[in-house]
């Protein structure tokens, strides 16, 4: 199904809780000069209007980066995430919203690598045109210029299938974000079925899994089905901003699921998400979970504000 156009969604909650966990992943990657890989498996467009009919017909960011933009009082984790959208708004005015791969394209080294994969047409069309703008501009601004077919590629195709190529990378180090639309319930076994094969090929490669919290069976599966894979450790995370609506529709929570989490990523969302329910959150239905297991030791915990 190629219906779905994540600009109607851009800058929401759930795109909050998504680019915070994917910055810090990556700048956690940053801190050993081996260059890494980054892959997207479901890029999208790359950078989205907030003006445009697609996002400001339900103006999602409302519930997401807005409640954002002009607090004083940011966590440092998450300043770092809105000093990644502002460096794309330098007038000041909230107009554009990154999408993950020009998050993760602001964070990387030169020596990185950025492997994009998108099927829809329109959008991975898009992504190409996007990323030669900012390529024009960071020339005309004498900033570091992004190298199309060396430091990036971009292909239209099916990021489960093309991801199976990449592994192992062959520095041995990455970042592999798998974010499909979830419109077709396939998507939840392929999810299952891609992590369960790059831990195979690549066993060591950090994977980040963001999905919605929906009330339906395979959304309400898909965390287990992740804990049971073998991996050296595994994180989740979900925001929740509503109470869920009587009828079912809408997104009112997502989660982020990570194998191989670094470290220092469960302590920085203790700390932060209690925050981000504060903020975000419109009524009393608001809350988060964490809860991380590893090889070694297993710990579940869980907290709602």
């Amino acid at each position: 199904m190629l219906s779905y156009r994540h600009a109607f969604h851009a800058g929401n909650h759930a795109d909050v809780l998504k680019h915070l966990v994917q910055i810090q992943l990556l700048k956690y990657l940053n801190q050993k000069d081996t260059p890494y890989m980054y892959i997207d498996t479901h890029a999208g467009a790359g950078v989205y209007a907030l003006d445009s009919n697609y996002a400001a017909k339900n103006a999602e960011f409302e519930t997401g980066i807005a409640k954002l933009w002009d607090r004083k009082d940011l966590p440092a984790a998450l300043a770092e995430y809105v000093q990644v959208v502002k460096a794309l708004n330098p007038s000041g005015k909230m107009r554009y919203y990154p999408g993950s791969p020009y998050c993760a394209d602001s964070i990387m080294r030169e020596q990185d690598r950025l492997r994009l994969f998108e099927l829809h047409p329109a959008d991975s069309k898009l992504l190409a045109d996007n990323f030669r703008k900012l390529q024009a501009h960071a020339a005309e601004q004498g900033q570091r210029q992004t190298v199309r077919g060396k430091r990036i590629m971009i292909e239209r195709a099916n990021g489960f299938q093309g991801l199976k190529a990449l592994l192992p990378p062959p520095s041995r180090r990455a970042l592999v974000l798998i974010d499909p639309p979830y419109e077709d319930k396939t998507d939840y076994r392929s999810v299952v079925q891609t992590v369960s094969d790059a831990l195979t090929r690549f066993a060591s490669g950090t994977y980040a899994v963001w999905y919605p919290v929906l009330n339906r069976l395979e959304s309400r599966q898909l965390p287990d089905k992740l804990k049971r894979l073998t991996a050296n450790g595994w994180l989740n995370v979900t925001l929740s901003v509503t109470t869920p609506s009587p009828d079912g529709f809408g997104l009112h929570s997502s989660g982020m699921f990570v194998h191989n989490p670094p470290w220092t990523l469960e302590p920085m969302l203790r700390e932060l998400m209690p925050y981000l329910v504060k903020t975000l959150g419109g009524d009393a239905g608001a809350g988060f979970t964490l809860e991380s297991g590893q090889t070694v030791a297993t710990y579940t915990g869980t907290r709602r504000v």
